[in-house]
């Protein structure tokens, strides 16, 4: 075992950076042209996290000069009044992207809600065109989480061409895509989920490993490869009020050569993918 602990990729210093570098583009284009970009958020319902995860997006948009506004209906609300506001929001000109905060109460139909959204303002990349795009190598927006954890590796210089890169989780939202995204960027990637077979001795193989699994500190560190760069997409609230990850992140930093902390690693990163996002279709609404 490797007595020297592993680098920590500070999500929230890379992002800090970005978001500075943002902050100066929207000030410019204000200047220049009068018009800032533009966020629309969609909640349905009083999902506590939601709720903070909202707050948190729209908090970030305001210091960094976009225009923002939150839509939030009652758990009561039918698909029919959410389905009207975007349809609104789609021809809104002064709103660039649009966010539908997932989860959904269990009488809608998330799909149908997600591909309401006009593909050129959904800066989730959940639309079906978007997938595609994404399954195409095409230019079109990428999920928010699968993006920062991109751009996290390309700002410390992590190499994947070659590598093994294990993603343990294949949810559309993070698994999916981000296995997707480590092939187009060279990796040789295996997908772990709930049916297969022999995961650990998959998951010890891993050069690069992403846990998106939702499960309190499930990998171990003797579940993990010496030197390995292990990304945490996991957010988990213990019984104590503790937040932890998918990975066992004092155990594991003594093995790893690189490791997300959380809080503080993925999910500031996710947030501003969003915003990046949001700006990319801001650009092209102005014709840049």
């Amino acid at each position: 075992m490797s007595t020297t602990e592993a680098q920590i990729l500070d999500g929230k210093k890379v992002s800090q950076k970005r978001l500075s570098l943002l902050q100066e583009k929207v000030s410019t284009m204000k200047s220049k042209i009068g018009k800032v970009p533009g966020l629309a958020v969609v909640r349905v319902g009083e999902d506590p996290a939601s709720k903070i995860y909202v707050s948190k997006k729209i908090k970030t948009c305001q210091e960094t000069g976009f225009f923002s506004s939150e839509h939030h209906f009652s758990e009561n609300a039918t698909e029919k009044e959410v389905l009207k506001k975007i349809q609104e929001l789609n021809t809104d000109t002064a709103i660039h992207g649009i966010l539908v905060q997932l989860p959904l109460p269990k009488h809608f139909n998330e799909k149908q809600i997600l591909n309401s959204v006009s593909p050129e303002k959904d800066v989730d990349g959940f639309h079906l065109i978007n997938m595609g795009r994404l399954m195409s190598q095409d230019s079109g927006f990428v999920p928010c989480t699968p993006r920062g954890i991109m751009t996290l590796l390309e700002d410390y210089k992590i190499s994947l061409k070659g590598k093994r890169a294990v993603v343990i989780g294949r949810s559309r939202i993070v698994g999916r895509p981000m296995s997707l995204l480590l092939d187009h960027a060279g990796a040789t990637v295996t997908v772990v989920h709930s049916q297969t077979q022999n995961p650990e001795a998959i998951i010890k193989e891993a050069d690069i490993l992403v846990a998106a699994l939702g499960k309190p500190k499930f990998v171990q560190a003797h579940s993990v490869k010496a030197g390995a760069v292990v990304i945490d997409v996991g957010i988990n609230r213990l019984p104590d009020g503790k937040i932890v990850g998918d990975v066992d992140f004092e155990s594991v930093s003594k093995i790893a050569s690189s490791i997300t902390p959380v809080p503080g690693g993925v999910g500031p990163m996710t947030i501003v993918s969003l915003l990046e996002n949001t700006w990319q279709a801001f650009e092209k609404s102005c014709g840049q």
